[in-house]
């Protein structure tokens, strides 16, 4: 059953393997109130939901609200509810029933999807054309994605279309990632890839992304390779797929472009490098929506995804 509930005030919850954050949206769309909390990503799945949960009623104490929208960490298949599959980010996560799981605890018919598609929703809704297609990264403590065409966002098998992080790349080579295979994207483009590779470069240990990054704009050689490598293998991945989608607009947003030019200069010269010529002009372009993006896209599913609802026979 698919909810198309209009007039509603719709709570939205964004679930990261840090922050919880929650808004609550007036039927027009604008904001009535935020809430932010925790993540007790080492306390198992239970005590997530209900984190989720409290996070719905402190954001919504006047119980104003119809549905919740929510967009989670990890392989989420909004038709059946289910985590399929997840890092250890959050312990315990591949196999919970997000979407039964919360209704129960707020007793509101929930939507879900992964974060990263519902953060992307906004995005395609902003085509100018209903029909168009849309290629969106996250490029962040990991490297996440969503795939829309015509129109049409793609969820396929288990809900793991768009994880653009798992596709190999030749930067990459040999080098183990977080989901048991080697040679993948996100162990050389994402932050902490980023970071492993100055690592390697140099046997120094950087604290943080930012500390690369600061030192790249002092000129040190080994900080520039990494920040560029990672740069240049995510702008050649999204180039390729690219070619294979046909993408109106392409965005890359999360926390790693935020770096600098340094970075985005480099994504952006490889992906045109890739470009076939009906494509030849297509940038990646940075995120429409601000702080709310994510919070707003997964309001946004109680209107297009199926509902799960409390005391649902399962």
């Amino acid at each position: 059953m698919t909810g198309r509930t209009a007039g509603a005030v719709v709570i939205g919850l964004d679930l990261g393997g840090t922050k919880i954050a929650a808004a609550l949206f007036a039927p027009g769309g604008e904001v009535l109130a935020r809430h932010t909390r925790s993540t007790p990503a080492r306390e198992g799945a239970a005590a997530v939901l209900d984190a989720l949960a409290a996070a719905a009623a402190a954001v919504d104490p006047d119980g104003l609200a119809a549905l919740v929208g929510i967009g989670a960490a990890g392989v989420v298949d909004p038709r059946s509810g289910m985590v399929t599959s997840a890092t250890d980010s959050i312990r315990g996560w591949a196999g919970t029933a997000l979407g039964a799981g919360l209704a129960d605890r707020t007793g509101l018919p929930v939507a879900c999807d992964n974060d990263v598609r519902a953060t992307a929703g906004p995005e395609l809704d902003a085509l100018a054309d209903s029909r168009g297609s849309l290629l969106y990264a996250a490029v962040g403590t990991g490297v996440g994605g969503a795939l829309a065409v015509d129109g049409r966002m793609l969820h396929g098998a288990a809900g793991i279309a768009g994880h653009l992080g798992h596709l190999s790349s030749a930067e990459a080579a040999g080098l183990p990632c977080t989901c048991g295979a080697t040679g993948h994207l996100e162990v050389i483009a994402s932050g902490p890839g980023i970071a492993a590779h100055y690592e390697r470069l140099t046997g120094t240990r950087p604290d943080r992304l930012e500390t690369v990054a600061a030192r790249a704009a002092e000129g040190d050689r080994a900080a520039v390779r990494a920040i560029t490598t990672g740069a240049a293998a995510a702008g050649r991945v999204l180039g390729g797929l690219a070619n294979a989608l046909g993408p109106d607009r392409v965005v890359v947003g999360g926390g790693v472009p935020h770096i600098g030019p340094l970075y985005r200069d480099a994504l952006a010269a490889a992906f045109a490098a890739e470009l076939m010529p009906p494509l030849r002009g297509l940038l990646p372009e940075p995120p429409l929506h601000g702080a709310d993006a994510a919070v707003l896209g997964a309001a946004a599913l109680t209107t297009t995804l199926p509902l799960h609802h409390p005391g649902a026979h399962r």
